[in-house]
């Protein structure tokens, strides 16, 4: 199986560079381009550091305006800091501006420090996915009907248009490993996402396909895609401080290395992997250096 690749540029750099970022991605023919959905960068501490974060749907809007092939996908648009009405509609502009081109990546939420600053509330686990449940069928009924009417615990909805439509398919992809999110997964999206190192994939491969079965959704049907951080190093100590700084987070080695973990990927049903540039530089031309050398020396063979 082969598997696509896409650039996933940090949101704190300027546009100027991801635009960059997006156009190196086209010119090497990758899939598509992501882009994180924050109010701010995270913090354990709990505080909003003044670090630049950019908007993700505007950012997506005008790469798709200026960057004619890329897939856009929002990975992920945190549920808890949108109205699902809001959201789709941003959506389905970037996928008319793009030509059909947009993803609506998911999530419930989790990032503390963006809630407690800006004020939005950030439920209890349960809440939170119940919320996500609805959130779910409100997307769902605004792309299937003429008008909708919903009346549910968070969300109300009497006589509500969605017009335009998306002009292309408008996949969702729902980024989650718990048992409940996976499940409202196998019913609502069209693809899943997942974090981790091969051996971490594995098995939320397997705990995604137990819960397919239960909910009887055929899993191949399901669009999957995964992101760790890469890190290219042929020093031993470097890989052993960086694997245990992110732990179950980054793939590490040589070139060769790196291909054998992607190839992994691709054998455990992974159909795009996202390259986080976290670790390829802190100047532009640095970047798409080494990008340059990830492209000639591990992409190629995937």
């Amino acid at each position: 199986m082969t598997m696509d690749f896409s650039i996933w540029p940090n949101p704190s750099r300027s546009f100027g560079d991801t635009l960059a970022a997006a156009r190196w991605a086209e010119q090497r023919g990758l899939h598509g381009m992501w882009f994180a959905d924050h109010l701010a960068a995270y913090s354990e501490d709990g505080s909003c550091p003044d670090e630049p974060m950019h908007e993700c749907w505007s950012t997506l809007a005008a790469v798709g305006a200026l960057v004619p092939s890329l897939t856009l996908t929002s990975m992920v648009s945190p549920t808890t800091l949108h109205h699902p009405v809001a959201l789709l509609k941003r959506a389905v502009e970037v996928d008319h501006i793009s030509g059909g081109r947009a993803v609506l990546g998911l999530g419930a939420g989790w990032q503390l420090n963006e809630h407690v600053g800006y004020g939005f509330p950030l439920p209890a686990p349960r809440d939170r996915v119940d919320r996500f449940a609805e959130f779910l069928e409100v997307l769902r009924l605004l792309r299937g009907e003429d008008r909708t009417h919903f009346q549910g615990t968070w969300f109300h909805l009497d006589g509500a248009v969605l017009s335009p439509k998306p002009e292309g398919k408008l996949p969702i992809v729902i980024g989650t490993t718990g048992p409940r999110m996976l499940r409202l997964t196998s019913r609502y999206a069209d693809g899943w996402n997942m974090w981790g190192t091969p051996d971490r994939v594995e098995e939320l491969t397997r705990q995604f396909e137990r819960i397919c079965a239960i909910e009887k959704r055929d899993p191949s049907r399901f669009r999957r895609s995964a992101q760790a951080l890469i890190f290219h190093t042929e020093s031993r100590r470097d890989r052993e401080r960086i694997e245990a700084e992110y732990p179950g987070r980054v793939i590490t080695g040589s070139a060769a290395e790196i291909v054998e973990q992607l190839a992994r990927y691709a054998e455990l049903g992974v159909h795009e992997f996202g390259i986080n540039d976290t670790f390829f530089g802190t100047h532009l031309e640095e970047r798409l250096e080494r990008l340059d050398d990830l492209a000639e020396n591990v992409l190629v063979h995937c």
